[in-house]
Parts: C-alpha cells; structure tokens; sequence
C-alpha cells in the first residue's frame, strides 16, 4: 500500500493499493519534489466519479503506467471535495489551457507547484505518450517550462477576478431584462434546462428564474421553469424507485443519468421543488421532495445526523448497475404486475439505453391520462404503480450497493441544512423540521470550533487539528442557519449565523478588491489566492455571502454587512449580463435590491402558528422574524401576549395585521 493508506478520504483510499507511489497533498510530498528537482503531477478526482474510476483501472493500476509515474514524477492524490482550494487552482489552469474542465483532473508542475500542463481523462497509451513528452521536455528545455510556468500562473492569478467598482448605481429591472434576453437563448423550451446535452439540473439557475417570472409575471417563462421541474422528476436523471436525483443526465431528455448521487444536488433540489410547490400547487413537486428527503435519511444519514457527501455512480465495476433491469429481472419481482409497471416506466425486451437489455426507468405520461387509455381510476393506477415500486426497491435492496463516501462536509451540510427548512417552511411538517434541528446541533458542536471557526470535515478524533474551511463553508451555514431561524424563531441560530459571518469578514474578506477570498489569510498559501465569483451547479461562496449579509444586514440593522454586500453585487455586475446562468445567484441578488424585501415580523404568544399560516402564501422576497423577545431592532416595543404582524419594506412598517390574510393583503396592494 502507498501513503494513501492513512488517509481518511475515501477516494484517496480508493487509490492506496495502486503501483503509484501517491501521496496526499502536503509538505512531504512538495518538499520531495523540490529536494530532487522533479516535476510533480497532481490528480485530481473525487470518490463518487465515474471516470475517475476508468482511469484508476486502465492505468494508475497498470504496472507499467505506474513505474514510468513514480520514474520521473512526485505524484499526488487530491480529493476535490477536501481540498477545493487545490482543486480551484489547477482546474483554472486546464480551462485557461484547453477551454474545458472536468474529472478527473490531471495536471504536470513545476516542483513549485506552477503548472505547465493539464487535462482531464486520458487514455493508457495517450498518458504515457504525454508523461513521456512533459519529462523530456523538463529535462532538456527547463527554461522554455519555466517560463510558460510564469505566463500560466499570471493567467491563474488574474482568472476569475473583478476589478474594485466604488461607485454605486441605480438598479432598475432593465438591467435583468437584459441578462435574461441573452440568457433565454440557451433554455431549451422542449425538454427543459439549459442547452442540449448534457443536461445539469441547475437549482440555482430555476429558483431565480421561478422568482423573476413570478415577479414580473412571465407566463412564457413561468411554463419553461414548469416544464424543466416536470422533465427532470419524470426523467431517469430522478431514481423513480428509492429517490433522488443522479447528478446530470448524458442526453438532452433527461433520460440516462450519470448515476452519481451528490448530496449537494439532492439538498438544493429539496429546496427547489418545495417553493415551487409553494409557487404553483403541483403535487407531483410534493412527492419528489418526500422521496428526495426520505432517501437522504435513508442512504446519507450518519447516526449522529451528519449528511454524507455521495454514492458511487458504479456497482460491482459497472456504471448503473444497481439502479437498472432487464424486463426478465422486472418480471422476476413482479410476476403478473410487470406489464402495467413496464408500460409505466417505458420498460422494453431490448432496453431503452445503451446497454444490453438494461433499462433506465422514466416516465412520459400523466397519470390521469394514462389510466384513462389503461382503463383505470388515477387513484388505481397510483395505488399500483406505488405497490409495484416497493416490490422493486425490495428487490433492488438485494443487490451490491454503490459506495458510499461517508466524509461529513461543512458546506454540503449546510446545503441540505436549508433545503430541509424550505421543505418546513412549505410544508410544515413536523419531521423535516426534526431532521434540520438534529442537523444544525451535529454541525454546531461537530464543526464549529471553541473559538467560533468552522472546520470543513467532520473526524471524530480531531481535537487539537487547526480548523480548515474554505468560504464556501462559512457561506452555506450562515444561510442554513438564517434558514433556520426564520422557521423556528429560534434566536441562538441566528446569533450563530452572525457570529460566522463576522469570522469570514475577518479571515476572508480583501478589502482592496471588495471580494471575499475563497481560503482564510491564515491558511496554507497556494500559488494562488482565489475568489469563487461565478455561480455554477452551487451558487458561489461571494454569491451566497452577498445575500447573507444584506440579510443580517436588515436583521440587526448594521450597515456594515449591507455596504460589503453592495459592495461584493457592484463588482460581479458587469460580468452580468452576458452570462446569466453562471450569475443565477446573484441575479437573485440584483433582484432583490430592484424589488425590495419585506421584513414580516410576528409577535405574540400564537407566533409559530401564524408564521406557518403565512408561508401559505407565497411570497419570495420576505424574511420572516418573530418570537416574544425584543433580540432584534424590528422587534423592539412590539411584543406582548396578543399575535400580531407587521409588514415593513424599505425601513417603513404598516399598521399590525391580524391575521395572516391581513399582512399578505398589505403586501399585494404595497
């Protein structure tokens, strides 16, 4: 075994019996490349990554492929969901290198960690021709490498980046209309999402663009976000039998997942179907959240309510293997049922994907319309098919599962965090609640330090490590708690929320550019020190901080977290317009400052239950304060016994409504 042996990653662990000395990223292996003046090669990939796995067997198994690593290589193993900081950095360098990026993440560098050359997945023989040619050419033409060195590291450090804007403008709603006339040309108004193939669910894209077509009344684009919502909760990219969504789809219909299940999709995915079931009623939206839920209970869950990161995209070797079947196999489980449920999930002898026989369930049909052709009540034919898919999941649960990557991460738990609260909020149901409170107290005492620092991965047997989390970490539990608090009025979370938002101003915050850095000043110095702007399949970490502070802003009425959220929104808003789906969260943002968000405050002895009577309505642009403490400005002289609410927007408060129909009324006519 290598020195991955000792690692408590899992997919570090994965590769700790290859032929290739790997080590993990740190001061031995760096020090060694630098000691014997050897290029290091970095391989970047995370446990649940399909061609991660490929790669790993044609060549990092490979006896040959290995001697030729370890010849003239420092070779060194980096878990993405660890270290993003290192991720960050070198993933920049492929894109500015070859236009694209991915994983696995393979970059050659100079023993100062600059790098010269980088890709994704290769091939055995295009590996060793490439390892060949970087050594050759370190080796005879040091200087050529070391300047091409120099050219990318500058890229790197500039990659990404804003320039300081100290002026602040007017905000008006042409500014979204015109990010969004560019952006509607890469919607795909038949099967949903953005583009063709293949096809990323997005959360953050569709919630801004749910709330942007509810505010200016969009009906052409309110349908698109319906159809993209009804496309991927028919489409195979949903597990239609345990639940859960696979990270992306390799067609453009949904159809084929990449089987990975990420809980950072899952998390969001809660949260958006349950506001847009708050936005449009639609059940089917009701029963992907309880499904989505149940399953992260079920297959993410550690005892102590930490979530886990991810199930594997392959099984016994093969990429899907658990999640498929034959019609044999169907008919196997089912007996006499199999024709109904076959018709149902468009189930076929010769298999309706690229492997043999094997099939991918999804659905095409409505229930009601299907049942009318079958000859069937609706509640019959639901009735049936929800029998029928517990014999399948049953049946399912006998085979080798995917495996599990059991690392706890502080951001992705404070991801699930606040999908769980919009799953209350919406819902109220008390269990979802449950899980959340269980959740906030495992990271409060599991991952937020006596000194009020947070640390990115959950060991059990940490006491004394120096905490490291990146801004990401602090950005999605400062959300999650805010999150929290407005469902509980529960003031501790937000107190923590406060706490956590001030110890990443501190530790992150450049005052210079106006942006957050994505690793604190007292953390290990990369080549680089980055900022994450751009949105992707998570909202970026200066994203999510902008509109957490412009929240704890309002709450605590300190101008200093809304200066460094108009501040962060100023700098991002150039790069705006010609590419809003890598902004969705900061138009999110943008339309909030153009909008306004009303401060609904509610008091009295009946608070909770009016609170729950008012998120019956759906109203995006709010945040919701309560109890019968005067713990924030807007509470002060308006507590007591009787229940009562107060709608304010713009530091203005009407008169104290009532009842929750009274307050709604007073913000439809403001």
């Amino acid at each position: 075994m290598n020195r991955l042996a000792n690692s408590a990653s899992p997919y570090l662990l994965q590769h700790a019996n290859n032929p290739v000395d790997w080590y993990p990223w740190g001061t031995e292996a760096l020090q060694r490349a630098k000691d014997e003046n050897k290029l290091i090669l970095v391989s970047i990939g995370y446990s649940a990554c399909h061609w991660c796995h490929v790669m790993e067997h044609e060549s990092f198994e490979d006896a040959e492929v290995a001697a030729l690593m370890n010849e003239h290589f420092v070779c060194i193993k980096v878990d993405r969901e660890e270290r993003p900081d290192v991720d960050q950095i070198y993933m920049s360098a492929v894109q500015l290198m070859t236009n694209r990026g991915g994983w696995p993440l393979n970059c050659i560098c100079l023993p100062d960690q600059r790098p010269i050359y980088g890709g994704t997945y290769y091939q055995k023989h295009d590996w060793m021709n490439i390892l060949m040619s970087l050594a050759d050419f370190y080796y005879n033409r040091p200087d050529e490498a070391i300047e091409y060195a120099v050219r990318l590291t500058e890229g790197i450090q500039q990659y990404e980046s804003v320039n300081l804007i100290t002026e602040q403008p007017e905000y008006e709603l042409s500014n979204l209309q015109a990010i969004l006339t560019n952006w509607k040309k890469y919607l795909d108004t038949t099967e949903g999402g953005s583009g063709r193939a293949p096809k990323f669910p997005m959360p953050n894209n569709w919630l801004f663009l749910m709330r942007y077509a509810h505010h200016v009344k969009d009906d052409s684009l309110a349908q698109l976000v319906k159809l993209t919502l009804h496309k991927m909760a028919f489409g195979g990219i949903y597990d239609h039998i345990g639940g859960g969504f696979a990270r992306y789809s390799v067609d453009g219909r949904w159809h084929v997942p990449h089987f990975e299940k990420m809980l950072y999709d899952n998390a969001q995915l809660i949260g958006l179907y349950a506001e847009a079931y708050a936005w449009s009623n639609n059940d089917l939206y009701k029963e992907v959240v309880e499904e989505t839920i149940t399953f992260v209970q079920r297959e993410l869950t550690s005892h102590e309510y930490g979530f886990y990161s991810a199930l594997d995209a392959d099984s016994e070797g093969v990429e899907g293997k658990f999640y498929t079947f034959t019609k044999a196999e169907v008919e196997e489980v089912l007996g006499d049922d199999a024709d109904l449920f076959c018709i149902y999930y468009h189930v076929v002898e010769d298999g309706n994907w690229e492997e043999e026989h094997t099939n991918v369930f999804y659905r095409k049909e409505q229930d009601a319309i299907l049942a009318k052709t079958l000859g069937l009540s609706t509640e019959e034919l639901q009735a049936f098919i929800a029998a029928a898919k517990a014999k399948m999941f049953e049946a399912r649960g006998t085979r080798i599962r995917p495996g599990l990557d059991n690392k706890i991460l502080a951001s992705w738990n404070g991801l699930m965090l606040k999908g769980l609260c919009e799953a209350y909020r919406v819902f109220d149901k008390d269990a979802h609640l449950q899980l959340a409170l269980n959740n906030a107290a495992f990271i409060h005492q599991n991952l937020i330090n006596t000194d009020g620092r947070l640390t990115r991965i959950y060991k059990k047997d940490a006491l004394g490590e120096k905490p490291v989390a990146f801004l990401d970490d602090y950005a999605n539990v400062i959300e999650a708690y805010l999150a929290l608090y407005e469902v509980t009025f529960d003031f501790k979370w937000l107190e923590l929320a406060r706490s956590l938002a001030d110890t990443a101003i501190q530790y992150y915050y450049n005052e210079a550019d106006g942006m957050f850095f994505y690793t604190a000043a007292d953390d290990e110095q990369l080549i680089a020190r980055k900022s994450e702007i751009m949105d992707g399949v998570i909202s970026s970490s200066n994203s999510v901080m902008a509109r957490n502070l412009k929240r704890l802003g309002m709450l605590f009425e300190v101008s200093r977290y809304e200066e460094v959220s108009a501040q962060l929104l100023r700098n991002v808003m150039p790069f705006m317009e010609k590419y809003g789906s890598a902004y969705a969260n900061w138009c999110l943002l943008l339309l909030e400052e153009i909008g306004g968000l009303y401060e609904v405050a509610i008091t009295g002895n009946d608070a909770d239950d009016m609170r729950a009577e008012m998120e019956q309505f759906y109203i995006p642009d709010k945040i919701m304060l309560g109890g019968n403490v005067e713990n924030l400005p807007l509470l002060q002289n308006r507590t007591g016994d009787d229940t009562r609410i107060f709608v304010c927007k713009d530091k203005t408060c009407g008169l104290p409504a009532l009842s929750a129909a009274e307050a709604v009324k007073q913000i439809w006519l403001s």
